[in-house]
Order: structure tokens, then C-alpha cells, then sequence
């Protein structure tokens, strides 16, 4: 598994559209493995199990038991997934390198909650705002 700040990087630059395919395939994989950190974190077992045909949506059930403010990313993950197969299902759309780009901002999305949820336990309470993480950064 990569690291966070690994993960990071992947999740930084737009998507490359030479392989759109490629592409949404390696951010949807690096989006389970963000959600991995979380598990992890929580000293458990990252599920291999998939859930309505993806490993994305088993995952994001699993980091959400016990705690219910994860679930503020659930909506993320499906919308992830519902770009993923609009760039699968019609890779030759007139629109593909949209979705592509779509795609890349929801998984970074994705990316900057959970990786703020491991530093601020409470944030997703009442919505998916890192102001704790900012409010922290600008007064050191």
C-alpha cells in the first residue's frame, strides 16, 4: 500500500488522457487504497468484499462502522463510481476528458476528507468541511 503523501501525488495533477481508461482505472484504485489507510488506521482489515460491484463502496461500509460521521464521504464514493462507469461505458464520448477530470476532483475530494478525518477525528459531523484542519494551519 503507498503512503499517504504517494497518494497524494497521484491525486494532484489532472489525470493523464492519453489512456482515459488507464486513467479512471488507476484513481479508482488509488481511491480504495486511501479508504485502506482508513481501516487500517483503525486497526483493522481492509475487506477484499465488493458491494453493488465494487471493492470502493465494501470498503467505505466497512470504515464506517462505529463511526457515523464517515459516512459524509458515502455520497463521494458513489459519485466516484457513477464517473467511473460514464468513462467505461462510452470511452469515445464527446465529453470523456471532462468526466476524466471530474473524476480526478472527486477522488482527490475523497483524498482530502479522509486524509483530514485521520488528523481530526470529528470532521464530517455536520459535513465534509476541513475548516478545523485550515482553522489549525492559520493560527500556528
Amino acid at each position: 500500500m503507498r503512503s499517504l503523501a504517494e497518494l497524494e501525488a497521484v491525486f494532484e495533477p489532472p489525470p493523464a488522457t492519453s489512456d482515459i481508461e488507464a486513467s479512471a482505472t488507476m484513481l479508482l484504485k488509488a481511491s480504495e487504497e486511501v479508504l485502506e489507510h482508513w481501516i487500517t488506521a483503525r486497526g483493522e482489515v481492509p475487506t477484499s468484499d465488493k458491494r453493488e460491484g465494487f471493492r470502493l463502496l465494501a470498503l467505505h461500509r466497512q470504515g464506517a462502522k462505529g463511526d457515523p460521521s464517515f459516512n459524509a464521504c458515502r455520497e463521494t464514493c458513489r459519485e466516484l463510481i457513477y464517473h467511473y462507469n460514464l468513462i467505461c461505458m462510452d470511452p469515445v464520448h464527446s465529453d470523456i476528458t471532462d468526466r476524466l477530470y471530474m473524476l480526478g476532483m472527486i477522488s482527490r475530494h475523497l483524498f482530502l476528507f479522509i486524509s483530514g478525518k485521520m488528523q481530526v477525528a470529528e470532521l464530517g459531523e455536520f459535513c465534509c468541511s476541513s475548516k478545523p484542519i485550515r482553522s489549525a494551519e492559520t493560527a500556528t
